[in-house]
């Protein structure tokens, strides 16, 4: 981000992108056809912000019929999916734009789909958008900025506020209330105490918001640069109570004999520590990761389950992660997460503690093997939320963990280097072994398998001769 621009430094930000290829043929056509045009939205925003001007999103008086009419001669493609909301998507100069009609639709606070009403100015269709620094338009070709809110205000104080009464456009779209915490993250905003006030007493009305559309919003606001701020606004608000109830549930009581660190607290450190991880770890891809900062926010949230208060003012957390793991893997489901990404945070949190041994005794071969087995594909994750799930203050304790670890690390690249230990196979395969018992595929084909590949795991490469000899020796205690 640039940082605050002058309202003359934002215009001329404005004025440049209008005189782009793509925005300046859609001006002029709309202008001959006699129709309204204005970029709305997230441009018009981030024009004063200082930041990289993208998603081209335009609104205007024609219905889409006739944007359809007046943008297919100037575009290489279009397409109306949103045609029933008023949108027509196209392609023009080389870029993806939206047009909008005017919108005055509300929900009905049932079926969970706003009746589509087409409004008929530009200022109510700005007055019915989300948030007052969202509800500006630059009216093209003109080049006049239309801020019926105080859109600009707010952006220079720094609020997050609603163009109209809070009640009433958290009542058009409770999701504005789970979207009012993305952008408090996203530009490190202050939310104004009416807007504040109105999703305390209207969390509840989250429940009318399909799972997907929460779920879309909160991935949202976890791969904002800093989510932290916009999850304790939503645990606050009650909004969390709602939707992912096992976040606030880590704020655990603490009775006066027993101690332990705030889980809640430290979840959210885990959370910051991982994306700073994410950016600094030569070996990861780098960009927001949705996996590690879900298993991040979710790898403690077994510990309310398997609490339990030990003699000598020790609280204990057996199991936690396993129950983790399971209780993520539902909430998941229900949040309509791809199977895929279900798998692989579930995996992460199965896993999160297993580092901790390592620090007790040193591991042989064969125990960085199966870590490195286990992990699979998600070995580079779990590399992340194993060091960000050290958040003690105590500076020998974390040096301490932080240089265990660098060990490990160190260990897996020798083994890896000594046998690609990322591709652990038995020495034969199954159809050798097949070969070599003088058996049919089946169960016993499987067994076989199973033990080569714990031999693999616990010894190394042993090669097709070794591997044979022990295969028969196996064999032959078998039983066969």
């Amino acid at each position: 981000m640039g940082g605050m621009q002058s309202v003359a430094t934002a215009l001329t930000r404005l004025g440049d992108l209008a005189a782009t290829p793509p925005v300046s043929r859609l001006a002029l056509a709309f202008e001959a056809a006699g129709h309204e045009l204005a970029l709305v939205g997230g441009p018009v925003r981030d024009a004063f912000l200082g930041r990289t001007l993208h998603d081209l999103d335009f609104t205007t008086d024609a219905t889409p019929e006739q944007i359809l009419e007046i943008v297919t001669p100037i575009s290489e493609a279009q397409w109306d999916i949103g045609r029933a909301f008023g949108t027509i998507g196209a392609k023009v100069a080389g870029e993806t734009v939206e047009i909008t009609t005017y919108r005055a639709d509300s929900y009905d606070g049932v079926t969970r789909k706003p009746e589509v009403v087409f409004g008929l100015s530009l200022e109510d269709d700005l007055l019915r958008r989300d948030f007052t620094v969202n509800a500006m338009a630059l009216r093209l070709p003109g080049l006049t900025l239309v801020d019926p809110a105080n859109g600009i205000g707010d952006l220079m104080a720094g609020v997050l506020r609603t163009p109209i009464s809070p009640e009433i456009s958290f009542g058009d779209d409770p999701l504005r209330m789970m979207r009012a915490a993305r952008f408090t993250a996203q530009l490190g905003f202050t939310l104004d105490l009416d807007t504040a006030i109105a999703m305390d007493a209207m969390a509840s009305s989250i429940r009318n918001i399909s799972a997907e559309r929460v779920c879309e919003e909160l991935c949202k606001l976890l791969l904002s640069d800093s989510p932290h701020g916009g999850l304790e606004l939503l645990v606050d608000s009650g909004l969390l109570d709602i939707v992912l109830p096992e976040i606030p549930a880590l704020r655990l009581e603490v009775d006066e004999h027993h101690h332990h660190k705030d889980v809640y607290q430290h979840t959210l450190t885990v959370l910051d520590q991982a994306i700073g991880y994410e950016k600094s770890r030569e070996s990861f891809p780098g960009g927001p990761d949705l996996i590690v900062r879900l298993a991040a926010l979710f790898h403690d949230i077994g510990k309310p389950a398997t609490r339990k208060l030990e003699p000598g003012g020790i609280v204990s957390f057996y199991h936690h992660d396993v129950v983790g793991a399971k209780l993520a893997k539902k909430r998941l489901r229900a949040l309509r997460f791809d199977n895929d990404t279900i798998a692989a945070v579930s995996r992460l949190i199965e896993l999160h503690l297993r580092f901790f041994g390592y620090t007790e005794g040193a591991w042989t071969d064969s125990a960085v093997r199966r870590y490195v087995r286990d992990a699979g594909d998600q070995l580079e994750r779990l590399h992340i939320l194993t060091r960000a799930d050290v958040t003690t203050r105590n500076r020998r304790k974390a040096d301490r963990l932080g240089f265990a670890y660098d060990d490990l690390e160190q260990r897996i690249r020798e083994l890896a280097e000594q046998e690609e230990m990322a591709a652990v196979r038995p020495d034969l395969d199954g159809e050798q072994i097949m070969a070599i018992l003088g058996v049919k595929p089946g169960r016993e084909v499987g067994e076989a398998y199973r033990f080569l590949l714990e031999q693999r795991l616990d010894d190394g490469p042993l090669g097709v001769e070794e591997a044979t000899r022990r295969l028969q020796a196996w064999w032959a205690g078998h039983g066969q």
